[in-house]
């Protein structure tokens, strides 16, 4: 019989789906009594980072710094910023509101001395083209926090992206980048600075996640850049054909719920060794199986919608090699797709419908 990862990981994932509980907290390390920054505490993955925290180490500081959703857009026509109150309901750590790009609202944070920076705070739109403010708040700003994680001694997590890799053949691999937007590039300068903070100052723990395909709870508010899950999903509660890409069995992603996301910071900071790792299921899913595994899941039988895609730089498929994540970081992905929706659907149906504002 031929070696099946997927079908491996799926059965993986049916064994944990009801032993959750007794996964978590990550990591042994205690964070009870650390004082931990989260740079975009208000958006998608910053906010469950956030709830975690608060959650597994009620003794910790946790500090929440983001500019909040203001109505502004992008030349592209989507909002600039997706941090939400309604994402951090419930938190009772400390929340500032500032700009990464404003050099006096940083300066709120030298009030604390902090233990542990994750730094997730970006414009995180790979279809924004005015490369300034991609620069300058995805890499100028990036000095900034390196600046205080020295002065502090902190360990620095931050989000690197899958999009450095550009269109590349898969699997993705750390030290073949080819990036194709501003923001792939910009990540990518990320990177190469980390290294030459590595380099300069040996004592520091600098750690970057380069993120596939994220998917799951808090990423309601980013509108049109959330993920197919939800958006497919919410085609079908809404009764109609969930619509994809012609040719969608032929376009996979490496899909990965949040949950693993969360996993992956957690167990950076103590990473045997600085560097940039790849955080996906190591596993590519395509497009279709999407669409299938909702209706499983909703109860539907809707007929897909294939229409033309109309991007001609589309990557057509994505497959994050993790061989160094679970070596180094004991990285080790839990959610296949199928328990990563299943486990979604419930914060799915009660987000149907809802606005964003």
């Amino acid at each position: 019989m031929n070696y099946n990862p997927l079908s491996e990981f799926v059965l993986k994932s049916i064994l944990i789906k009801n032993d959750l509980k007794n996964i978590m907290p990550y990591s042994k390390l205690d964070f009870n009594d650390k004082t931990i920054l989260i740079t975009g505490g208000a958006g998608f993955i910053g906010s469950n980072l956030a709830f975690y925290f608060q959650k597994n180490y009620p003794n910790s500081l946790i500090v929440i710094f983001d500019c909040f959703r203001n109505e502004e857009l992008l030349m592209n026509g989507n909002l600039k910023s997706f941090g939400h109150y309604k994402n951090i309901i419930g938190f009772n750590g400390v929340v500032i509101c500032g700009n990464i790009n404003n050099k006096s609202d940083l300066s709120l944070l030298s009030n604390y001395k902090f233990d542990y920076i994750f730094h997730h705070a970006a414009i995180s739109d790979t279809r924004v083209y005015d490369q300034e403010i991609i620069m300058k708040t995805n890499v100028n700003a990036f000095y900034d926090l390196l600046e205080i994680s020295k002065i502090n001694k902190s360990v620095m997590v931050y989000a690197s992206s899958a999009a450095t890799y550009g269109s590349l053949p898969s699997p993705q691999t750390v030290g073949r980048e080819n990036p194709e937007n501003p923001y792939g590039y910009s990540k990518y300068l990320m990177d190469k600075a980390a290294n030459l903070y590595s380099r300069k100052n040996p004592g520091l723990k600098i750690i970057g996640l380069r993120f596939f395909n994220v998917y799951g709870p808090k990423e309601y508010f980013k509108a049109k850049t959330s993920s197919m899950v939800i958006q497919l999903g919410h085609q079908i509660l809404d009764g109609k054909s969930p619509r994809l890409f012609e040719n969608s069995m032929q376009i996979s992603r490496d899909f990965i719920y949040i949950e693993d996301v969360i996993q992956a910071n957690i167990k950076a900071c103590t990473s045997q060794q600085n560097g940039t790792f790849n955080v996906g299921t190591g596993i590519s899913r395509n497009f279709q199986e999407i669409v299938d595994i909702l209706q499983k899941e909703l109860g539907t039988n809707l007929v897909t919608d294939y229409f033309p895609n109309p991007h001609e730089d589309y990557q057509t498929h994505t497959q994050a090699e993790i061989l160094s994540s679970k070596k180094y970081l004991n990285f080790e992905p839990m959610f296949s797709l199928e328990l990563g929706i299943k486990t979604y659907i419930p914060e799915i149906r009660r987000l149907h419908g809802q606005g964003i504002s």
